[in-house]
C-alpha cells in the first residue's frame, strides 16, 4: 500500500484518492472511520476494557518536488511527490 500511495501522490486537500484507499482499507480490517475536512480520516479502535488511549497521526499529503528516483513505485504525477 505504501508504494501505491506512493506512485499517486496528491497535494494537501486533494487527497481523495489517498483517503479513499486508506478508507477502503481500514474498514477490510473491521476498523470505524469518519471523515473530517473531505479528505482527513479518523479511524477508531475500540479496545474490550476501558483503558488509555493512544493517538497516531500521519501526513498524506504530497509536495511540489520533480521524483528523480529511478524506482518501480516512482510518482507517476509529474511534478509531485512524498518527499
Amino acid at each position: 500500500m505504501r508504494r501505491l500511495i506512493h506512485r499517486y501522490p496528491e497535494p494537501g486537500f486533494k487527497e481523495e484518492r489517498t483517503s479513499a484507499l486508506i478508507e477502503r482499507s481500514l474498514r477490510g480490517f473491521g476498523v470505524e472511520t469518519k471523515r473530517l475536512c473531505g479528505t482527513g480520516l479518523v479511524g477508531l479502535v475500540r479496545g474490550a476494557k476501558p483503558g488509555p488511549t493512544l493517538l497516531v497521526r500521519a501526513d498524506i499529503d504530497a509536495l511540489p518536488v520533480l521524483e528523480e528516483n529511478r524506482v518501480p513505485y516512482r510518482s507517476r504525477v509529474p511534478g509531485m511527490m512524498h518527499a
